[in-house]
């Protein structure tokens, strides 16, 4: 049977196909780069890159070593740990035996689950000690969080999940709250920023901005407080004390820290507000009845309560201290060191300082210890300075201006019993002479380096006069002081020719950065009269007296002008 003109046309295809194959399967037909085109585009037409419609081709991953997907996601989730991890059991949040984290865990969870969930539920798992969160980088350097190892670095470790859902909290409260708001959101508060940085330092830490504790504030300190007691409950730590002691200067500010700190009770951080207001009797029992971890309180009913072993806070970790002025003026500052002195655990403070007057400096200096972490937003000099002593020294002569350099050192090397020597800095101008001011520092056992006094050898190249250690004295140029960390000295002196007012603010507010007990001894002559006006007026601002001798030089200088 004669086949038909389609089946002939299949037949000669089929041949010129098989022809065709023969040809390119050949390897001297073609070379190795056409081979490869044709191979490319035989994958094209398969179909395999229809989505791609283009020369592309994606490369082979851990997940996909064979290239299998053709660089397509795999859309089959594996199930993780985590979603198998089981919550633990409801835990009462004043029994001591549940850990503040397992607390959180649950209530976050039935709070989602029960009003449609503004907080984090479950996500806010616990993290193992190789969580790399823990260890991410808040900034450029690495920091660490009190109770953990202290560095010196500007920056420090990134806020945990579980800061950022205290915050959280707070801030719902506060939404729904018609009398309270706020105009952003809490984590992205620029004081609060700056208070994490200098908080998880380690270091004490001391507000210059002139004011009383605000509400960012407040939710920023118990925030972090809070971070803290859930971070060492997981290192298995225990607290037979309050871990958070704010002291208040009246009933009204004891009563805004509480309704602060009460949305952080469904996440277990219980808060007691002891004051005046309320009998003695009630505070007793309501403190006999539960563990508080957050303490608020006035200095006067809190010293009545420890004198009757109502309450230990002998292991107190942090400290606050809000409004020096208003504590002073109820009385309350000496009360405030007794109670300073009744903490006898490793202790973080904080000090709200809403006055820049000389009458509290060495309140301060008993309360804060060592190197602090200065903190204020305030770019006045009065905040950038607060608790540094400016000792302006008029001369006449360069012998009277050496004879009151010595007096000050000697001054400086009596003034108190400290563990280590004082670290000072002489800042020199191309007037001073040298070789005098070398040789009457060495009668006095002191020995002279040039630059900074890191690195440098001081006890052991320190003499002792009079029975006491005298430190090595560090010196630099005036035009060099950029070069120079201000804020590791707690003594300068301006030996060069008095600089002009910016230099002298800059060396001032540099110096007061880490250090609360700093003096900036300065001298000045008529010659320089130009500037006593403005020293004046820095003084004044700063809250400090003004010698005589200056104020008379500037009211002379005012007057030739005139």
């Amino acid at each position: 049977m004669a086949k038909g003109d389609d089946a002939l046309t299949r037949k000669r295809n089929k041949a010129s196909r098989k022809k065709l194959r023969s040809k390119s399967g050949d390897s001297s037909a073609v070379s190795a780069r056409v081979a490869s085109i044709i191979a490319a585009k035989k994958r094209r037409m398969s179909g395999k890159r229809r989505q791609c419609q283009g020369m592309c081709f994606s490369l082979p991953t851990p997940d996909d070593p064979y290239n299998d997907r053709n660089g397509k996601k795999d859309t089959k989730v594996k199930p993780s740990k985590s979603s198998k991890r089981e919550f633990p059991k409801e835990k009462s949040t004043s029994a001591p035996n549940g850990t503040l984290r397992d607390v959180c865990f649950e209530n976050a969870r039935s709070s989602k689950e029960g009003s449609g969930g503004t907080l984090p539920s479950g996500r806010v798992a616990k993290r193992s000690k190789t969580d790399p969160e823990r260890t991410k980088e808040y900034g450029n350097a690495k920091g660490s969080v009190q109770g953990f190892q202290e560095e010196d670095s500007e920056s420090s470790v990134a806020p945990s999940k579980f800061l950022i859902l205290c915050l959280s909290a707070i801030e719902n409260a506060l939404y729904h709250d018609s009398i309270k708001s706020i105009n952003k959101p809490l984590f992205a508060d620029t004081w609060g920023i700056e208070f994490w940085k200098c908080y998880s330092s380690g270091k004490d830490i001391l507000d210059t901005s002139g004011l009383s504790s605000t509400d960012e504030k407040i939710a920023w300190v118990v925030s972090s407080a809070a971070d803290s007691i859930a971070r060492k409950e997981k290192e298995g730590s225990s607290f037979s004390s309050p871990f958070l002691l704010f002291l208040v200067p009246n009933q009204e500010k004891a009563t805004q820290i509480r309704s602060m700190c009460k949305p952080l009770k469904a996440l277990g951080v219980h808060t007691v507000s002891i004051h005046p207001g309320a009998s003695l009797g009630h505070q007793i029992q309501g403190l006999k009845s539960c563990e508080p971890e957050f303490l608020v309180s006035t200095p006067e009913r809190l010293l009545e309560l420890v004198a009757m072993q109502a309450i230990d806070i002998s292991g107190v970790s942090l400290l606050v201290v809000d409004g020096l002025e208003s504590l002073s003026r109820g009385g309350y500052l000496d009360m405030t060191q007794s109670i300073r002195k009744s903490i006898s655990s490793k202790l973080h403070t904080i000090v709200f300082s809403d006055s820049f007057s000389c009458a509290y400096v060495p309140f301060i200096q008993s309360l804060l210890g060592g190197p602090i972490r200065r903190l204020s937003l305030n770019t006045s000099v009065a905040c950038q300075s607060a608790c540094i002593i400016q000792s302006i020294n008029f001369y006449t002569s360069e012998k009277e201006k050496l004879s009151k350099v010595i007096q000050a050192l000697d001054r400086a090397n009596g003034s108190q019993i400290r563990p280590q020597p004082l670290k000072m800095l002489f800042i020199l101008g191309k007037e001073c002479n040298v070789h005098d001011l070398a040789a009457a520092l060495k009668f006095k056992g002191h020995d002279i380096v040039a630059g900074a006094l890191c690195g440098v050898p001081e006890i052991k190249n320190n003499l002792k006069v009079d029975g006491k250690l005298r430190p090595v004295v560090a010196k630099t140029d005036i035009e060099q002081i950029n070069t120079i960390d201000l804020g590791t000295y707690e003594s300068i002196f301006i030996l060069s020719a008095f600089p002009p007012i910016d230099k002298y603010v800059e060396i001032l507010t540099g110096m007061a950065r880490h250090t609360n007990n700093g003096v900036l001894h300065s001298f000045i002559s008529k010659e320089e009269a130009s500037v006593a006006g403005s020293l004046v007026e820095i003084l004044e601002q700063c809250g400090q007296d003004v010698p005589k001798t200056v104020r008379n030089l500037s009211l002379t200088q005012a007057t030739s002008h005139s």
